[in-house]
């Protein structure tokens, strides 16, 4: 009998990728696809649904064709997605009725404003604040502003979802309108008591509960491909949001576990015993839910990371921003001063200021463009410190370590000052793809490949561990210039007579 595989999409904001992951639990084949991002104008950051299909369509192709030369059978598909951006079809067609509102656009800010009299509520029900972030606000948004999704969903025949349930809804050819609660958490409209949608904040946003997607475990039944023939009958078997299945790719599901995910945005996520109290600094949120028992996580939003490198990069008119601009960044020892706030969406945890700007302070006439550089590259861990420092502060208790992962984490001179900055040592995941990795593993289980949570622990776990080096005043002296740095970002301008 052929040897088993699972296909695991990973839909990020900038690429698609999959992994084939085989009965040990190691991925043995990648393949990527980029999907470009969109700004229409000022605020607004789109992306084509068409597109980040077509490249789904591809990388399950490279997969299927890697596991045809192998010999193998694909035996299930899992999915894990950006989260928070909105994606709005026809129910009976399944053709998109706009872009893709990304997770980083700010469209919604009107909105949110306009219903601030009701964050309070938000807060109480979904763990989350009210803010441009959250998907509601932008379904909103399309329900107020496209005359499509407004007629349609006046005749009922209006889907809305977040990426992960339209491609589900592509893959299965319409068959399964659904998400897992993973995904649903970060809406802010799933109410985290119930674990269900919330029947007065969907009148609050305006949206027709029949337009949503059906919740579901983590891992489960989705409905089974129809879209690709050569994996026909094959069945969907996990749906997770790409943070939450990376926190789940480390392996290590104890409370009091804290990961941070390093993208063009990066998460941080600790693993709680229940559901945590109330925190104005960070969002209480669903880990993942299997077999009916449910996983309950604090975590913060950065909003740019990555992308803050790229913008430097772009800025300085390099020739590939991102890359070229780290290695600008690697020809000084330090930033000598130099502190880039990159707020030009706003700042999210553990501030949620949507008012904050980008800010680049302490410029003197010695410095380079490398200085800049570096600064951009420091800000990540500056940012990523911030929402660990308040994760500790909600908790309670002193955190040891962090679990790291995500692109940016090759850089190991970031990895260091990361280490440097929280004093603490941060264990670097040998594993690129672990949010792919770690839909791969809930779909497993789904097919009984282990039995539970425990299984998974014990498989092997790679990482290098980076111990902090840097003298506790001189950690200080720079952690203090940063939060000084942050203060400047956050100063809301005068508005003009």
């Amino acid at each position: 009998m052929p040897a088993g595989l699972i296909l695991a999409i990973d839909q990020g904001t900038t690429n698609t990728k999959a992994l084939l992951v085989d009965r040990s639990g190691k991925p043995l084949f990648r393949a990527s696809s980029p999907v470009a991002l969109i700004y229409p104008r000022r605020g607004f950051v789109e992306q084509s649904p068409q597109l980040v299909w077509e490249s789904v369509l591809k990388v399950m192709s490279e997969c299927k064709n890697h596991a045809d030369q192998a010999g193998a059978m694909i035996e299930g598909i899992a999915i894990s997605n950006q989260r928070e951006s909105a994606v709005a079809w026809h129910a009976a067609t399944g053709e998109p009725l706009a872009n893709v509102i990304s997770w980083q656009c700010g469209r919604s800010a009107g909105i949110c404003t306009r219903l601030s009299p009701h964050a309070p509520s938000i807060r109480r029900k979904t763990g989350l604040p009210l803010a441009p972030l959250i998907t509601a606000g932008k379904w909103t948004w399309l329900l107020e502003n496209n005359p499509e999704v407004r007629a349609l969903a006046e005749k009922s025949k209006l889907c809305l979802g977040t990426v992960d349930s339209w491609i589900v809804y592509q893959l299965t050819r319409g068959a399964t309108h659904a998400t897992d609660l993973s995904n649903a958490s970060r809406t802010g409209l799933l109410n985290l008591d119930s674990l269900s949608w919330d029947g007065e904040l969907l009148t609050t946003f305006g949206i027709p509960p029949n337009a949503l997607p059906e919740l579901r475990s983590s891992s489960g039944a989705f409905g089974a491909c129809a879209a690709v023939p050569e994996l026909a009958g094959v069945p969907v078997l996990a749906v997770i949001g790409d943070s939450h299945a990376a926190m789940f790719g480390h392996g290590h599901y104890s409370a009091g576990t804290v990961k941070a995910t390093y993208g063009t945005g990066s998460s941080l996520m600790a693993l709680t015993a229940s559901l945590a109290l109330e925190t104005s600094a960070l969002a209480r949120t669903i880990a993942w839910t299997i077999g009916g028992k449910t996983q309950f996580a604090l975590e913060g939003n950065i909003a740019m990371t990555g992308s803050a490198v790229e913008w430097v990069g772009q800025f300085l008119r390099l020739a590939e921003p991102a890359p070229d601009a780290a290695a600008l960044a690697a020809t000084v020892p330090d930033a000598d001063g130099v502190c880039f706030v990159p707020a030009m969406v706003g700042l999210g945890a553990p501030y949620w200021d949507s008012d904050a700007r980008g800010t680049i302070t302490g410029l003197g006439r010695s410095h380079t463009s490398a200085h800049l550089a570096r600064a951009a590259v420091d800000a990540i861990a500056y940012q990523v410190a911030d929402v660990f420092f308040a994760i500790e502060q909600a908790a309670g208790v002193r955190i040891r370590e962090l679990h790291a992962d995500g692109g940016a984490t090759r850089n190991a001179a970031l990895m260091q000052f990361q280490a440097d900055i929280l004093e603490r040592p941060v264990l670097r995941s040998s594993n690129e793809e672990l949010s792919a990795l770690g839909a791969a593993w809930l779909a497993g289980l789904a097919l009984g490949w282990w039995s539970c949570l425990a299984d998974l622990e014990a498989l092997p776990h790679n990482a290098d561990t980076f111990a902090p080096m840097l003298e506790h005043t001189q950690r200080d002296r720079l952690y203090r210039g940063w939060e000084q740095a942050v203060r400047r970002a956050r100063l809301t301008p005068e508005p003009k007579p």
